[in-house]
This record gives C-alpha cells, sequence and structure tokens, in this order.
C-alpha cells in the first residue's frame, strides 16, 4: 500500500502541472506563476486565509511573510516523493485499524509504537501525530525567536492540517482505487476548490486557543472520515446517471490539453456535497489560525513587531532555494532508479 501511495503520488506530480513548475514556481530563483500549479490551490489559499485570523500583535509579522506562507504551502507535497519519511505525514488510513476509537488507538505516537512499530505505522499514515509533532516544532521556533523556522514550520504545519481535514486522507482508498474510482482524489480536493472556492465564506472568526492540539488533531481526521461515504457514494451514483462523456472534458494547463471532471459533472457532484468542500476548508483555515496562534501563546507570545523587523538573510534565502533544488534532484534519481 505506501508504494502505491508513492506511485500514485510521482504520478500526480507528473500530471498535475510541468515538471519545473512543480518544484519551482515560488523559489527565490526563478519568478512566480500566476495561477498556483495545479493541485496545490486550497493549499495556498488555507495559509493565506489563515493569516487573517490572527491577533493583532501577531499581524504584523504574519502580514509580512504572507507570500511565503501561501507560496510554500505545498512544499511537504514537493519533498513528498524525494524525502525519506514525508509521504506518511499526509494521511492515516483509519480503516486499517479494526477498531479507531478512543480507548483503542492510541493518542500519542509513542505509544502507538509500542503496540503497532514504526514500519506499520509508516504504511497506514502518521498525520494526526505529526500535527503534533509540528506544533512542539513550532512553538520552539517562537520560543527560541528563529524567523527562518517559524516561517517554515507554520507552513508546514498548515499543510499538514489542510490534509488530515480531507476525507480522502483518511481512507487506504484513497484515490478510489478500491471502488473503480480513479482520480477521485484530484476531483475533491483539487478540481472542485479551483472551481467554486472564490464563492466560499472564509469568515471564520478570530483564532482561539486550543488546550489539547493532541485531541484536536484527532479530531479533525474523525471528521474528516465521517465525510468519507458521501465523497464515494455521490461520485458513483452521479457517474452511473450521466456516463463517462458527460463526466470529463478537456481544457488546456500549462500549455497542454488535459482531461478533467466537466463543469457540468463538477457543478452537480459539488451540489450534492451539500457544501462539504466549503466546511473542511473552513475548518482548515480555523485550525490552521488557531494552532499558529497555540504555538505563539505556549512560547510566551514573543514580540512578533520585534520579529517583523528581521530580514531573512541571504544564506536563509540561499539555503531555502539549495534545498529547495535538491529535492528535484533526488526526485529524479529516484524515478531513475524506478
Amino acid at each position: 500500500m505506501f508504494v502505491q501511495r508513492y506511485l500514485f503520488f510521482v504520478w500526480l506530480c507528473m500530471v498535475s502541472a510541468n515538471f519545473s513548475e512543480f518544484f519551482f514556481a515560488s523559489t527565490p530563483t526563478t519568478p512566480a506563476v500566476q495561477k498556483p500549479a495545479w493541485g496545490f490551490h486550497a493549499h495556498q489559499q488555507i495559509n493565506r486565509l489563515a493569516v487573517f485570523s490572527l491577533p493583532a500583535e501577531m499581524m504584523p509579522f504574519f502580514k509580512r511573510h504572507i507570500d511565503f506562507l501561501t507560496d510554500n504551502a505545498v512544499n511537504p507535497d514537493r519533498r513528498r516523493v524525494a524525502v525519506v519519511g514525508e509521504a506518511p505525514r499526509h494521511f492515516i488510513d483509519l480503516d486499517d485499524y479494526a477498531d479507531t476509537s478512543a480507548t483503542t488507538l492510541p493518542r500519542f505516537y509513542k505509544d502507538a509504537v509500542t503496540r503497532y512499530g514504526e514500519d506499520t505505522l509508516a504504511a497506514r499514515g502518521i498525520v494526526p501525530w505529526h500535527i503534533q509533532l509540528a506544533k512542539y516544532q513550532l512553538t520552539e521556533a517562537f520560543r527560541t525567536r528563529n524567523v527562518r523556522q517559524i516561517l517554515r514550520i507554520a507552513a508546514d504545519l498548515g499543510h499538514y492540517i489542510a490534509d488530515a481535514n480531507v476525507p480522502l486522507h483518511t481512507t487506504r482508498n484513497y484515490n478510489g482505487q478500491l471502488t473503480n474510482q480513479h482520480g477521485i482524489h484530484g476531483f475533491w480536493e483539487s478540481r472542485l476548490p479551483e472551481l467554486y472556492s472564490g464563492k466560499f465564506d472564509f469568515l471564520v472568526g478570530p483564532a482561539t486557543y486550543i488546550e489539547s492540539p493532541q485531541k484536536e488533531a484527532w479530531r479533525a481526521v474523525f471528521r474528516a472520515h465521517a465525510a468519507l461515504d458521501s465523497v464515494l457514494v455521490f461520485e458513483r451514483d452521479l457517474t452511473k446517471e450521466m456516463g463517462d462523456t458527460r463526466k470529463f472534458g478537456f481544457e488546456e494547463r500549462n500549455g497542454v490539453t488535459t482531461k478533467v471532471y466537466s463543469e457540468t459533472f463538477s457543478r452537480q457532484y459539488h451540489e450534492r456535497l451539500r457544501g462539504q468542500v466549503e466546511r473542511q476548508m473552513r475548518a482548515s483555515v480555523k485550525m490552521v489560525g488557531d494552532f499558529w496562534y497555540t504555538c505563539w501563546v505556549d512560547a510566551g507570545q514573543p514580540d512578533m513587531r520585534q520579529l517583523a523587523r528581521q530580514e531573512l538573510t541571504e544564506t536563509d534565502k540561499n539555503e531555502e532555494a539549495a534545498e529547495q533544488q535538491s529535492w528535484l534532484k533526488r526526485l529524479l534519481r529516484v524515478r531513475a532508479e524506478n
């Protein structure tokens, strides 16, 4: 299953956008493209919108770096097929466990390793546990007032939280491959937000302190998992009604004619979901803002106005660019060996 998910994401990277744009659309060494790379629109939107939920004390820093947090919201996906250990951080296959109730599935990673072993957890995904780790890392970055680490970890944490709110990130049937619904992952997560998120209501209110980040991470994946049946059933039923000829169409993406879910099929599916994608995106925006705020509070509420006056050094920028280029080199090496 882990290998299948790995190969699925390699394929998704290759068909989603021009390969160089996938890795370098937002790096300091090349100009940013006008439209987010295919498949990443929602992640970038969620991080950007979460900034506006923060209190005035945090706003000077986060508003100044809002483009960094937006552009780098997709870094975990850029690393996913190139960095060992990255892929499991994006999902958890709850249906691979006999019982996921609070009394049987360990909520802390150390306890889960003791019960299942690291290899099993990696194969089934660790997103709720990794959110807890990233929360701790961001708190430490705030405490040490490390601007570069604050930005990098905050951007990454936003990505993992958004993934935890996607129903198809909570099942081994992550792309409908077990139910003959291939492609539903990108349809729900990418196509629908790109078509309709411009009309979504993202006024989620001010960020609030999370008393138990560990419980909040698990609540997110369970809420997402509860929506999974609708995701699959409505798509299956609509496909039977409309057939493949009306289900798909063609659009030009990055100069390439690409097969996509038609606007008619997308609209009817979106209507049947009754705002599900909007609810999950709103939940993500709210949760990202809440986690950023909680990390800042737990770090002692450092003066973000002072940090906002600090510039990323040329060394920081060069290291960021070099690291992202190394992901591409490792990915090309992996593909060559396959």
